[in-house]
């Protein structure tokens, strides 16, 4: 191993860490809240899969995310995790709340199991979703973008906002428990082509990059075949040697880097183990533009102490 891919796995490594312990306190502050909820209706979710063919990850991510994990108004009032409105042709119970508009019209329900119902139902039979139920059950995301795409909301970071819930709760989990038995031997054969299905690698932004955190077993050709994506364009976009072997923590870019730095850091304090490819991963900037910002040449190695400049 090189001098620099060694420091480039020392820093990621570390990055990784503290980035994971990051999001990881990030998520214990709702964790009990949306455990609570997850626990409370996942058979719910699961029973619906079953009978309708809606994902149960897409019904408990929206039901979190609409509801506010069950502790919203219209949750709480109205047993209305879902946020539909009356539309016409609803002859149900209904209450006026304030949403895109003053004192709109959303539906109520008597208990929260005629709210998962009336979801499933209101997916299956409204002909703007009805492609939704061309794609796999087990096509997380194709169904959250379908459903942005469709306008079941307005927010134009719905489906990522749905995705987002899913992997961090691993929601995805449920839809297998709703597969019928023809369908879960289709996902066994399927995950032994693409075991990533089982635990898919969430995907983070920095610097206006895409990027994950690998694990242990991970390689690009691997990462490629999960993300779609080259595996020899993941590793030029990190700018390592093809045969670099990837270890738990390392980030890894899914488009190349940017060449200017946009931050507000004028310049990176050099510490114990960085190398310039380092600093080039941890601000997202290519090795070419802080070699030329430093007036460096490509064998250049920074001291401890030393001012590598950013902008």
């Amino acid at each position: 191993m090189t001098h620099m891919t060694h420091t480039l796995h020392r820093f990621s490594l570390i990055l990784g860490i503290c980035l994971l312990c990051i999001q990881g306190a990030q998520a214990q502050q709702r964790n009990a809240r949306y455990n609570e909820y997850i626990k409370k209706y996942a058979p719910m979710a699961v029973t619906q899969m079953q009978k309708h063919k809606v994902p149960a990850s897409i019904t408990l991510a929206q039901g979190l995310l609409e509801s506010g994990a069950g502790l919203s108004q219209l949750a709480r009032q109205s047993n209305n995790h879902f946020g539909i409105k009356c539309h016409n042709g609803w002859r149900g119970p209904s209450v006026r709340h304030d949403d895109d508009a003053p004192k709109e019209c959303f539906r109520a329900y008597n208990h929260v199991s005629e709210s998962y119902e009336d979801h499933s139902l209101f997916l299956k039979q409204s002909p703007r979703y009805a492609s939704l139920f061309q794609l796999k059950l087990t096509d997380y995301r194709g169904w959250a973008r379908g459903l942005k795409k469709a306008g079941y909301a307005t927010d134009p970071s719905y489906a990522n906002r749905l995705i987002t819930i899913i992997e961090d709760y691993e929601l995805y989990k449920y839809d297998q428990q709703g597969l019928g038995k023809r369908d879960a031997r289709r996902w066994e054969k399927e995950l032994k082509k693409k075991p990533w299905l089982a635990n898919p690698h969430q995907v983070y932004i920095a610097h206006d990059l895409a990027y994950v955190v690998a694990r242990d077993g991970d390689s690009f050709q691997l990462l490629g075949k999960e993300l779609n994506i080259s595996w020899r364009k993941l590793v030029k976009y990190n700018e390592v040697d093809k045969d670099y072997t990837l270890e738990a923590g390392d980030i890894v870019y899914l488009k190349e880097k940017n060449k200017r730095y946009k931050g507000a850091d004028i310049y990176y304090v050099v510490r114990d183990g960085d190398s310039m490819h380092s600093i080039a991963q941890r601000y997202g900037l290519r090795l070419k533009t802080l070699y030329r910002l430093n007036a460096k040449r490509p064998d250049f190695v920074p001291e401890i102490g030393e001012r590598i400049w950013l902008q």
